[in-house]
């Protein structure tokens, strides 16, 4: 029998702060009993899967390894904005790649400078 996933962890600098950023994103709530100043925080998705948050005195120092993609129900370009307006900084924009590249996706940097990726909506995903 395979494993199951149960979270994908983010150390962080303020996990309260970071988790609050991420449940905006995922429009999941953070659980119940996480305050401001706690040293772990969390968000239970609908999926099952969880997003935990850790607090870690280690600034991030290099490039993810591992990174999250979010495929929007809405229009890519739609969900690009709303997570630029959410406090994400745009790394790299893969949206025209060069012709015969595999592309329509947007990298960010969440508050933290964690990477994330914004790719295409399942409708606007070519046959």
């Amino acid at each position: 029998m395979a494993p199951t996933v149960l979270n994908v962890t983010f150390d962080s600098a303020d996990a309260y702060q970071l988790a609050a950023f991420w449940s905006r994103v995922m429009a999941a709530p953070m659980a119940d009993d996480d305050l401001p100043g706690d040293p772990e925080a969390s968000i239970a998705l609908p999926t099952g899967l969880h997003l935990y948050f850790q607090t870690v005195r280690e600034p991030k120092t290099t490039k993810n390894r591992v990174h999250i993609c979010l495929r929007p129900d809405v229009p890519r370009d739609e969900e690009v904005q709303r997570v630029l307006s959410l406090g994400a900084t745009i790394v790299d924009d893969r949206r025209d790649p060069p012709p015969g590249e595999d592309g329509g996706w947007v990298v960010f940097a969440d508050p933290e400078g964690n990477e994330f990726c914004v790719l295409r909506s399942a409708a606007e995903r070519h046959p």
